[in-house]
């Protein structure tokens, strides 16, 4: 994922900024405490995922999802997937495994929210047949999609079939930069029921909003390939720490690089630092080279 890199991090404040006022209000609503925790990966295709896959690996999903309980699923913006793929997805994971699909490109890149439909609903009949392994399908909008179409966002969120749970992903700085239209937008996503995705990505900081819009916590963390990421992940867990006292209900957290190979191993520390410090008992990867092994 090259979105937000930058020639040198070291340079870049990676402090995670204070919370909106109205997330802790948010939070507060949600009576049920933490449900659910996805951690994965974008991909689970062996030539980014270098060294992870064991030598003579068949099926890449389906070892994957040996690893991981979650995949933030990009292979679906890339085509319109079928109710026949989503099918034979869904035959090769576990029963707990979640999968978070991408919106096609087609209705957030070439048609920009107009006269989309017809490929919204063919797209919402496809990511239904996932069950139960649905976790949520997220829109991600173009960067240079701006506020001034902020009616054609509104209607694609008051039209979007309420029985799939969505998030969006906003990209323009102007978004985030005008309060009143930031929190008009927000407000939106509040009343429609929809999660504001958060970005962490060391050129965009601006995304980095910390405005939870419903009980769940939307993160697309992008490392930089350089030693700070882990040290970033120590501090997401901190600020997630915080949000599980205060109220999340739902936590789905996705682990892109500049270099996806180092991705597993991201989404692994993460893992093994909230199981010690949560004691929770997600599954902890293991490496490609060792069976009995784990990438820490």
């Amino acid at each position: 994922m090259k979105f937000g890199q930058v020639e040198d991090p070291s340079k870049i404040d990676f402090t995670l900024p204070k919370d909106h006022p109205r997330t802790k209000e948010i939070l507060s609503l949600n009576k049920n405490g933490l449900e659910n925790i996805s951690i994965g990966c974008a991909k689970w295709n062996k030539t980014d995922l270098k060294g992870f896959y064991p030598k003579g690996t068949k099926d890449e999903l389906t070892y994957y999802a040996t690893q991981f309980n979650s995949i933030e699923l990009n292979a679906t913006f890339y085509g319109m997937p079928t109710p026949e793929q989503v099918q034979t997805w869904k035959e090769k994971t576990p029963a707990d495994f979640k999968f978070f699909p991408k919106i096609t490109n087609t209705v957030s890149h070439f048609r920009r929210l107009i006269d989309v439909n017809e490929p919204v609903t063919q797209f919402a009949t496809s990511v239904l047949h996932f069950g139960e392994k649905l976790g949520m399908v997220f829109l991600q909008l173009h960067d240079n999609f701006k506020p001034k179409d902020y009616d054609r966002l509104e209607k694609f969120v008051k039209d979007w079939p309420k029985e799939v749970p969505l998030a969006i992903e906003l990209r323009n700085t102007e978004w985030f930069t005008d309060e009143n239209i930031f929190n008009t937008t927000c407000g939106l996503f509040e009343v429609n029921n929809i999660t504001n995705i958060i970005v962490d990505t060391a050129g965009r900081r601006d995304m980095l909003h910390m405005r939870l819009t419903t009980s769940t916590a939307f993160i697309r963390y992008v490392g930089a390939n350089a030693e700070s990421d882990y040290e970033r992940l120590d501090d997401w867990l901190k600020h997630l720490t915080k949000w599980k006292k205060e109220g999340i209900q739902n936590i789905y957290f996705f682990v892109h690089q500049n270099l996806e190979k180092a991705s597993p191993l991201l989404s692994a520390y993460f893992i093994k630092k909230m199981n010690e410090e949560w004691k929770t008992d997600l599954h902890l990867p293991k490496m490609a080279t060792e069976s009995t092994g784990t990438l820490f």
